[in-house]
């Protein structure tokens, strides 16, 4: 019988409005994957839980598995990535990678190195110069982790590849490549 309870870190990678005073996260976790929770009350003014769930957060969380979807019973900030948020290119390529793990992994699928893939490249975004590059090589690189494209093998245009395997293209003024180009 597997535990009730459980507890990880994770990057949150979306949030959406569930009802009045909740909301739905997608978040990727270090050992359990991809997964949906609901936070109940964090729309609500006075909730404790709601400055730690935004979008690229890295957060430590404990959960309660339901019936239909899990629910995050605690959550506190590891890392919020104050430096990104200051400067609007970050913030816009930190939220396409977000969007793009959200698009490539399936909910339960479990990929400890694109975890630390994700927290790499968000540290390396803090300081970084060349954006356009960071932004190719992160396509790359989760590729590569998810399977879609061999180790070592080169790929010149992750875009092209990156919307053959989500089926559309991700790309828009708000989210990363419109912008940095």
């Amino acid at each position: 019988m597997t535990p009730r309870n459980y507890s990880d870190e994770a990057v949150v990678l979306a949030r959406r409005r569930y009802s009045e005073a909740d909301r739905i996260l997608s978040v990727y976790s270090k050992n359990h994957g991809r997964l949906f929770l609901i936070a109940k009350g964090v729309r609500r003014p006075i909730s404790k839980k709601r400055g730690h769930l935004e979008v690229f957060n890295q957060i430590k969380f404990q959960a309660v598995h339901g019936r239909g979807l899990d629910l995050m019973t605690e959550a506190e900030i590891i890392d919020n990535f104050s430096e990104i948020r200051k400067n609007l290119k970050r913030v816009a390529l930190a939220y396409y990678f977000m969007e793009v793990i959200g698009r490539t992994t399936l909910e339960g699928e479990r990929h400890p190195e694109l975890y630390a893939s994700i927290l790499e490249y968000l540290r390396i975004l803090k300081t970084a110069r060349e954006l356009k590059k960071l932004r190719k090589r992160f396509v790359y690189e989760s590729l590569n982790i998810l399977g879609f494209w061999p180790k070592g093998k080169l790929l010149l245009d992750p875009d092209a590849k990156l919307a053959e395997v989500t089926e559309r293209n991700l790309f828009s003024v708000r989210v990363g490549k419109r912008l940095l180009k």
